[in-house]
């Protein structure tokens, strides 16, 4: 199976450009079974939704549905959402047959006024595709190793993000740690650029679940990575180094 990671620089608050840029993007990638977005990719990170934000079935997750068909693929896609008169930081995953679910960022980055703008989510989620098992998460919620962990739930954890080049360093260290301890995929889709909040070198990548990268793309610079992953060896792997069987729990 391949999976793409697009590293989009992102028009602040331009949807139709963005989406330009978006199908672009996918053309050029190599054909692959899954392709990831980064976080708000048709706004960036935005926190003046009025007006930007796109109700669910909108014009993007249109286009989005689209593309999945006709590349037969699965695409993950973060989207600035409203719905019922309220906001939400939603990563939709699109298959071919359509829109098989959403999630909604679970940790709003109360740092930057995230959690003053928009709901959070309320739940995990975990989907299938072809017989992979994905897991989403949405930037800030790479830092909280407790609702990622991993019990063998999943295959591939799935990050969206615009994690700023002041923050790089973290993005790096977590991003490699998450699929360490997990022993999962990490793909991980992060944008470049500027915005009123700061640069964005990217640093975009795919690590196996030994911490090694096996594809990543160029530091800021617009572009994509491809990596073929083997699941069997998820499989393998836990069952030599049975890492999730062997946790304790926490004392109560």
């Amino acid at each position: 199976m391949k999976i793409t990671v697009i590293q989009q620089d992102i028009v602040w608050k331009n949807p139709e450009a963005n989406r330009v840029k978006m199908e672009r993007l996918l053309r050029e990638a190599q054909k692959s079974d899954i392709y990831i977005f980064p976080e708000m990719c048709s706004t960036g990170f935005c926190m003046q939704p009025n007006g930007v934000a796109e109700e669910a079935g909108g014009e993007t997750l249109r286009l989005v549905t689209g593309w999945a068909k006709e590349l037969d693929a699965a695409i993950f896609v973060p989207i600035l959402t409203a719905e019922n008169g309220k906001f939400y930081n939603r990563m939709y995953f699109v298959a071919p047959d359509g829109v098989c679910g959403y999630y909604d960022k679970l940790h709003l980055f109360e740092y930057s006024g995230e959690d003053k703008v928009f709901e959070p989510g309320k739940r995990r989620v975990t989907w299938e595709w072809r017989g992979l098992r994905v897991r989403p998460a949405i930037c800030y919620d790479l830092r909280f190793p407790i609702t990622l962990h991993n019990d063998e739930g999943y295959d591939l954890l799935v990050i969206a993000a615009n994690f700023p080049e002041s923050r790089i360093l973290a993005w790096d260290t977590l991003v490699r740690a998450r699929a360490i301890e997990n022993q999962c995929y990490v793909a991980a889709a992060n944008r470049v650029g500027a915005d009123e909040y700061g640069n964005y070198i990217g640093h975009s990548v795919i690590i196996n679940a030994y911490g090694q990268t096996i594809a990543n793309c160029v530091d800021s610079t617009e572009g994509c990575a491809t990596a073929e992953i083997d699941w069997e060896m998820i499989g393998k792997m836990r069952k030599a180094f049975p890492l999730m069987r062997d946790s304790v729990p926490a004392d109560e």
